[in-house]
């Protein structure tokens, strides 16, 4: 049974409605080791004919078979399999792929077999040597003379071991000896039992084959025997060819990305800023946010809230102001805010409530004097969980008979220990506290000697005088001023549960009235975190609007690698590259462009931070920039997000090319 055989072949061209035919009816039949020389003159169907026997073009009529099997009918991806594993091209023009080398051309056919990496680069070295080209297998296209480029085109269509090769005008280019030498090359092939077709409109090139076919005006006008089929070499093909692979198409990808890297790195460089700038200010976000929080929770407690009783007609569900108006309440009307060991004991009850501990407040003025010197503080309370031992600039907590006065009242005691900030200075020193304390008979003025154990910093809602507990306790009792407390600090388990709990608080009613009132840190470090994280949100959205540019910068250069490469496109669906594989590969292209991108901007984005910490560590006493992993992968992610968007409308058109237009691009 013959290799090939042609039934009927009809094809015309249209323009408008004018009908051109080109092969009126064409029949043949091609037998496993010959030699094939269509003849004739430009414009006589030879070239067409070859592109409907190469699977090029599927709209003629008539049918094709392989073997006996009809093509015609065969869907675009058997189609695309049968020019992997039975056609091989030879072109004119060689049509190789500029940025590779002569090894990597005759590569590219043989990534789309099953053999292995190791295999391929075996095969391909010794087809180099079978075409002498071995000594040349690493040289680029531009570095060869013709006649070498049309032996890398014919090693590389024998890649695959294909059935037939198909040979348009390949040797129109060459000069007389590189003609004999590719003659000679291509007589070896059909001897080793391969069906070659060449294409030609020399009489010279047509005497060196076993058959001619004269065509003319789409007609087979002679078929002429010059000598008998080469007879046939039982050699069995050891590998099976397949679809190109991701990983093969990344390569390529890789190499063209690599041959074009200072275009390419000029774009990656101005996606880089952009993605520089969104991860920066995150960071920015984070470190901010981080110094804040720890600037508040190093002066109290995160997990410790104040809890006061509402009292009559203070439902407002602006915790402030109600906070406001419980302070008042507890100022005016002492014994009606008091929250009794029945409130304690319900506060305790509460899911993750560790502790409840009492705090006593006076809540009128006082004056403190040390020597000739006074101050004045507006209220007293007791040290309580809330304050950090980290919050005293010098000193210790109080313990018994001792109190801890904040910065503020330095400076009225002390007026040079203030400016040298000398706090270590003050400690140990007694002072006299004049007090106005609220008794059940009315304000009671008292007068008591305390020794100062800290300087505190400036807390917000803790007044300037901090003696202990049972220091103020002591001073409540020996005044015949009730030691129930009328505020109470409740520990949390965990940071976690802090919210959860004020909520819980804040939800215990009676008789439909809300109980009781909550001031936390927590909730002021809520509002920082939300400010700042809404600053650091609208900065890396508007630096973020430079990636819109980038975007569109890459799609302008990948719609003009498509057009740079039309050629290598039509090349690699000629060798049985399939439509996907063409889109996938601008894609990964576009893909090692935006993680280039992500690379340069995280580079970026980290020494930027280096040096605004280094310049600021002085000043803030830690880091201000704090880009997390996180904010690194969203970066890559949004970085091949971004290369995946520009790059689908160009790898699209790429896809959609005609194979046969794509191959005759200039």
């Amino acid at each position: 049974m013959s290799i090939l055989a042609l039934k009927n072949i009809r094809k015309s061209y249209f323009l408008g409605k004018e009908e051109f035919p080109v092969l009126h009816g064409i029949n043949l039949e091609v037998e496993r080791g010959e030699f094939v020389s269509l003849l004739g003159e430009s414009g006589g169907g030879k070239s067409t004919l070859m592109n409907i026997i190469g699977g090029l073009d599927r709209n003629y009529e008539g049918d094709v078979l392989i073997d006996g099997m009809a093509q015609k009918s065969k869907t675009e991806k058997h189609m695309d399999a049968y020019r992997r594993d039975t056609i091989g091209f030879i072109f004119q023009s060689f049509n190789l792929v500029n940025y590779l080398s002569v090894l990597d051309n005759i590569l590219l056919s043989l990534k789309m077999t099953d053999l292995s990496t190791k295999e391929q680069h075996e095969r391909a070295v010794e087809l180099t040597r079978q075409v002498g080209l071995y000594d040349h297998r690493k040289k680029k296209p531009a570095q060869l003379s013709g006649g070498q480029k049309q032996r890398v085109a014919i090693a590389r269509a024998l890649a695959s071991d294909p059935e037939i090769i198909l040979a348009d005008e390949p040797t129109g280019a060459l000069d007389s000896q590189n003609t004999k030498e590719v003659l000679a090359l291509l007589n070896d092939i059909a001897k080793a039992g391969k069906t070659v077709i060449v294409v030609t409109h020399s009489q010279e090139v047509a005497d060196n084959g076993t058959r001619i076919l004269h065509l003319a005006d789409g007609k087979i006008l002679k078929d002429e025997r010059l000598k008998p089929a080469y007879p046939l070499e039982n050699v069995e093909k050891n590998f099976a060819t397949k679809a190109l692979s991701f990983s093969a198409t990344s390569r390529t990808a890789f190499q063209h990305f690599s041959n074009s890297w200072k275009m390419n790195l000029l774009i990656a460089i101005g996606t880089a800023i952009g993605l520089f700038s969104v991860i920066f200010f995150l960071g920015l976000g984070t470190g901010a946010t981080k110094y804040m929080n720890d600037q508040v929770t190093s002066v109290a407690n995160p997990n410790v809230m104040s809890v006061m009783k509402r009292g009559d007609n203070n439902q407002s569900a602006n915790d402030q102001q109600a906070l406001q108006t419980a302070e008042q309440n507890a100022a005016t009307n002492p014994a009606g805010s008091e929250l009794s060991s029945a409130n304690i004991s319900q506060l305790k009850a509460i899911d993750n409530v560790e502790a409840v501990d009492p705090v006593l407040v006076n809540a009128s003025p006082s004056q403190i004097q040390l020597g000739e010197n006074t101050g004045r503080a507006q209220s007293m309370m007791s040290w309580n969980p809330i304050l950090q031992e980290s919050s005293l600039d010098a000193g210790q907590k109080p313990g018994k008979n001792e109190v801890v006065i904040q910065e503020s009242l330095v400076e009225s005691l002390d007026a040079k220990a203030f400016e040298n900030k000398d706090w270590k200075s003050v400690i140990g020193k007694e002072v006299q506290l004049h007090l106005n304390l609220q008794s059940p008979t009315g304000i009671k003025q008292a007068t008591v000697k305390l020794k100062i154990s800290g300087v505190l910093q400036a807390v917000p809602g803790v007044p300037t005088l901090v003696p202990s507990y049972d220091t103020l306790k002591s001073i409540f009792e020996e005044n015949g001023v009730s030691t129930t407390p009328n505020r109470v600090m409740v520990t949390v388990n965990s940071s976690h549960n802090v919210k959860q709990v004020m909520d819980d608080i804040a939800g215990i009613k009676e008789n439909g009235q809300k109980v009781y009132v909550t001031q936390g840190v927590g909730a002021i470090l809520d509002t920082i975190n939300n400010i700042t994280s809404i600053v650091a949100a609208v900065l890396a959205s508007i630096a973020g609007i430079s990636l819109i540019v980038s975007i569109f910068m890459i799609v302008v250069t990948t719609y003009m690698s498509v057009a740079e490469r039309t050629k290598e496109i039509g090349v690699l669906r000629a060798l049985g590259a399939r439509r996907k594989d063409i889109r996938r590969l601008f894609t990964s292209e576009s893909v090692i462009l935006g993680l280039v991108a992500a690379v340069i901007g995280i580079v970026l984005a980290f020494l930027g931070q280096a040096a605004i910490n280094a310049g600021l560590h002085s000043l803030v006493g830690g880091n201000i920039v704090q880009i997390q992993l996180g904010q690194v992968i969203f970066a890559i992610v949004i970085a091949i997000i971004i290369a995946l968007l520009a790059s689908l409308a160009p790898a699209g058109r790429a896809a959609k090319l005609n194979t046969i237009d794509a191959l005759a691009a200039d």
